[in-house]
């Protein structure tokens, strides 16, 4: 089997277009190996303090651990014959090591050793993953900052239904940004390992090692603590299937909450609507056959990611589930996938969202534009409210002022100015009741957005700067998208 692979065969998207190199490297096959190692060097530091291993015995096993010495030809040549990945790495291993070989992965079963990595990288995976929203949230705040006081058309049903500004729709994605922050923060710190607990979780084999030397509770939190990692209580031969179920539902919803706010930008890129664009390179082609197009690219690579990242919990869910008495090894050939590309999947997410945020193009002209054609739909509403207030019939009302409604779309439909307020203007009975500057007022539009200013001012205080401040530090660096 060849170690290193071109483009002449299939490799992952996930090696080379998607997702970040730090990322990659978390769950390359090298630096797996690499933790293998780590945790086989912590298990005989531990048994070292009671005499299972001599002092060198450990130096030999801690001498060889660094990546440096994983050789994947001479594992996978092991591998070949014997037909077990794990153990293939044990003799490897041991072959570098001649005077502590002998005593690696004493007492332990496979899953003591990839269970216990595979919860410590899922944490630190976690740990970038919760860096790279803090600065999407704080990318977030610099458009609510900037365009809070902005007016802009909102849309319900895809139709224009009144007025907010683009800070207070962006809040609405920094608030979903917090809810992922805050629900990924908690699974994190529930991540755990498996412990030290041997081929069907009861701690036999390490009972019978130590003997009367120590209790084996008391050596697995031994191991644990070097780790940096807390143990299940009770296990079976793995880790509670369930926590890879709940790491990658909980890392689906930031595909939710970013699948979203795409999916609106990408509506709002169309020529159409046109107020807002994710940044477009000078150079960049948006299509093969018409050259004018400027495709929301960024935008669309997010909604078909996020569809990935949010079937992964299925299959996680069947691996929990599934998974018979003590353990059946039905759930392994998909792990190697789901658990590497949930991650991956996520982390080229956010590298595209926080990309987009920081070229995000707001075209003011075009939103006032917009306003100019559909605001004064939205005025009919206080106009109403106005003229029963001065003691109009509010059926009556109703009727006259959509007749009016109805007639002014038929012109906009046709690319011509609103004529709304001018029908307004021109009814004695409406102009009677509320007078011409009452008509004048309910057609400005900033005096319609409630109290989104405020609700910008207040959420950035009490809600997103707060979480910010716990990634204080974590600002700044990048890792963008390589297309």
């Amino acid at each position: 089997m060849p170690e290193q692979f071109s483009h002449n065969t299939f490799i992952s998207p996930f090696t080379w277009r998607y997702g970040s190199d730090e990322m990659r490297q978390l769950f390359s096959e090298v630096g797996t190996r690499t933790g293998w190692r780590e945790m086989w060097c912590k298990l005989a530091e531990t048994q070292a303090e009671y005499e299972l291993v001599s002092q060198q015995e450990l130096a030999d096993i801690k001498s060889k651990s660094g990546s440096e010495y994983v050789d994947l030809k001479r594992a996978h040549e092991i591998e070949d014959e014997i037909k077990h990945d794990l153990m293939a790495e044990v003799r490897t291993y041991a072959e570098q090591t001649p005077i502590g070989g002998g005593k690696i992965h004493l007492g332990a079963t496979s899953m003591d050793i990839e269970d216990n990595y595979d919860a410590l990288r899922m944490k630190r995976a976690t740990g970038v993953i919760l860096d790279r929203l803090a600065n999407c949230l704080n990318s977030t705040k610099r458009v609510i900052e900037t365009y809070q006081t902005y007016p802009v058309i909102a849309w319900t049903h895809l139709q224009p239904a009144g007025v907010t500004t683009v800070g207070y729709r962006f809040a609405t994605y920094a608030q979903d940004l917090i809810t992922n922050i805050e629900n990924l923060e908690f699974v994190y710190s529930k991540i755990k390992g498996k412990g030290m607990k041997g081929i069907v979780g009861t701690s036999s084999s390490y009972k019978k090692l130590l003997e009367t030397k120590a209790t084996p509770k008391e050596f697995e939190e031994r191991v644990m603590k070097k780790l940096g990692i807390e143990a299940y209580p009770v296990a079976t031969q793995t880790y509670p299937r369930l926590q890879d179920y709940n790491v990658l539902s909980t890392l689906a919803g930031i595909a939710v909450t970013t699948n979203k706010f795409a999916t609106d930008l990408r509506f709002l890129m169309s020529p159409v609507i046109g107020e807002m664009a994710e940044p477009i390179g000078k150079s960049q082609v948006g299509s093969s056959a018409a050259p004018w197009k400027q495709n929301p690219k960024s935008s669309e690579r997010i909604c078909a990611l996020a569809r990935y990242s949010m079937s992964l919990p299925q299959i996680a869910a069947s691996n929990a589930s599934l998974s018979i008495l003590e353990r059946t090894l039905d759930d392994s050939a998909n792990r190697r996938i789901i658990i590497p590309e949930g991650f991956l999947v996520i982390d080229e997410i956010l590298n595209s969202y926080r990309q987009i945020l920081d070229g995000l193009v707001v075209r003011q002209n075009v939103i006032k534009s917009n306003i100019g054609r559909f605001w004064p739909f939205m005025a009919t509403e206080p106009l109403l409210m106005g003229l029963v207030k001065k003691g109009a019939n509010r059926q009556e009302m109703h009727e006259k002022l959509r007749g009016y409604a109805f007639k002014a779309w038929d012109e906009v439909l046709e690319s011509k100015p609103n004529p709304l307020k001018g029908y307004w203007l021109s009814d004695s009975e409406i102009v009677s009741r509320v007078g011409a500057d009452e008509i004048e007022r309910i057609s400005n539009p900033s005096d319609d957005t409630g109290d989104a200013i405020e609700k910008c001012d207040d959420f950035l205080k009490t809600y997103v700067n707060p979480v910010l401040a716990r990634y204080e530090g974590k600002f700044g660096k990048k890792a963008d998208s390589k297309f």
